[in-house]
């Protein structure tokens, strides 16, 4: 199915009296842009040096939630020694993640009502007070684990405004041709930050077996427990840092709108709902990421674990889940910066972000299947070696990761003039929804794990039809294009 603009009836009260009739020859010719109102010509569109600040304050607050959340995965085989962990309580650490989306719809609120600034705070705290949870010196076991577990969920409630509020941001302040990239910036940041969490936790904390590379003389418990308190504290040092900071300085809004689309009129809290809820494009293309989005961020989460079976060390595990996220972070920051170039030419972007999503997730479909049947290489006898763990893995989560900032923007067009904040408010819950699930199905089916696997190629090739059903609208990239040429 084709993309199509929408008709000129249902732009109309978006773009205020005087500007309808004339958009449909604007957009056909730069000279007809003469005859829009003084208004319009002139319209919105400054945008201010500060706004990389304020990217950079919500980017490193993403960065650091992704951290904290991705913390006891990569070490679930230390944690276990260390406190006594056992599978159910690991699953459940990063079941927190999901768990905390539950109030997403209040912070969803809070975001279209306050603004950015006291939804951003709010969350810090929630941030504060969850990595400070976790420090407390306390010698009983049992009541360290609650405390672990308290802040956990703590950080959890943080997940909402992370993970939603980018296009809101990006809309908030940067023009056009750089909204998608501060979209992708600020998103890929909490994914950065679990990937990080991959790569942080195996180098510091010693492996039970003594493979970690930095240590490798002892591994006792307490030395262990020493080396994740170490980590505890210094992430409850960082989120201090940015809670300070943004405390300092964060302002809600530009004094102008950077773009039309900005300036524009936005739907009630109540009547975005219906319209989402009503909008049978967008409930399909929201299932098309939130299924496989959903399924591989559990898995991911507990990679280790997945791992372990295939005599894959701690540190390897770290790495091949740092590199399948950190590829497609760089990825779609990357496609990001090219939507960007290109929209000037705007009927050259409409269409391209389905085709985009579909060339994604062919490769994903493809790739996850490849690790799949790798892992049961006692039946289809494919090699299971370094080599084909890492391609498989990092060939995922570039295809996976790198479509996040593509389907937000898709998103947003779609269901425009719904504030983003809600759209991917509503798309996020429903992704934590399917982790949600899967990672409670773990907590009772731990011991034989391949049908977590068979998850991820099945996930794909659904959200595959889904995106090929999937026809495209472009209203927002409409008034930004057409009413300020």
């Amino acid at each position: 199915m084709g993309s199509r603009w929408s008709s000129e009836e249902e732009r109309q009260p978006l773009l205020g009296p005087g500007l309808g009739p004339g958009l449909g020859a604007a957009w056909r010719s730069r000279e007809a842009a003469a005859a829009l109102p003084a208004a319009a010509a002139a319209g919105p569109g400054r945008v201010y040096g500060r706004r990389w600040l304020v990217l950079l304050l919500f980017s490193l607050l993403a960065f650091v939630q992704g951290l904290v959340w991705n913390t006891w995965g990569p070490i679930q085989n230390s944690a276990r020694q260390a406190y006594g962990f056992s599978s159910w309580d690991i699953a459940l650490l990063v079941l927190w993640g999901p768990i905390g989306f539950l109030p997403c719809f209040a912070f969803m609120w809070l975001l279209d009502k306050r603004g950015l600034r006291i939804t951003v705070l709010l969350t810090s705290f929630l941030m504060v007070l969850g990595t400070g949870l976790r420090c407390i010196p306390i010698s009983d076991l049992m009541l360290k684990r609650r405390l672990i577990h308290g802040g956990q969920m703590l950080n959890g409630l943080a997940g909402p405004t992370v993970m939603n509020a980018a296009p809101f941001l990006s809309t908030t302040w940067f023009s056009a041709d750089e909204r998608a990239t501060a979209t992708a910036i600020a998103s890929m940041l909490s994914y950065l930050g679990g990937a990080c969490a991959f790569l942080v936790g195996p180098l510091v904390v010693p492996a039970p077996n003594g493979t970690s590379p930095l240590f490798t003389t002892e591994s006792s418990r307490a030395h262990i427990k020493d080396r994740i308190e170490a980590v505890l504290y210094a992430e409850f040092g960082v989120v201090c840092l940015i809670f300070s900071a943004t405390l300092a300085y964060f302002p809600p809004r530009p004094p102008l709108p950077p773009s039309v689309a900005a300036a524009s009129q936005r739907l009630s809290y109540r009547r975005s709902f219906c319209r989402l809820l009503s909008n049978f494009r967008f409930l399909m293309i929201a299932l098309a990421y939130a299924i496989p989005l959903g399924v591989f961020a559990g898995w991911s989460g507990v990679l280790d674990l997945i791992l372990t079976p295939a005599h894959v060390s701690q540190v390897d595990a770290g790495w091949i889940g740092f590199w399948s996220i950190v590829g497609g972070c760089i990825v779609g920051i990357a496609m990001a910066r090219i939507h960007g170039k290109f929209l000037q030419f705007a009927d050259f972007i409409r269409g391209m972000l389905k085709l985009i999503l579909l060339l994604l997730f062919s490769g994903a479909t493809l790739s996850s299947t490849w690790f799949t049947l790798t892992c049961l290489n006692s039946i289809t006898h494919l090699p299971l070696t370094t080599v084909t763990l890492y391609a498989s893995c990092i060939l995922l989560g570039v295809f996976l990761n790198s479509s996040v900032p593509i389907f937000f923007e898709l998103f947003v067009e779609t269901v425009y003039p719904v504030p983003e904040g809600i759209t991917c408010g509503v798309v996020t819950f429903l992704s934590n929804i399917f982790m949600g699930v899967l990672l409670f199905f773990l907590t009772f089916y731990h011991t034989e794990l391949s049908w977590f696997n068979w998850c991820l190629p099945g996930s794909c090739l659904l959200s595959l039809l889904l995106i090929l059903c999937f026809r495209e609208s472009y209203d927002r990239l409409y008034l930004d294009v057409v009413v300020s040429v």
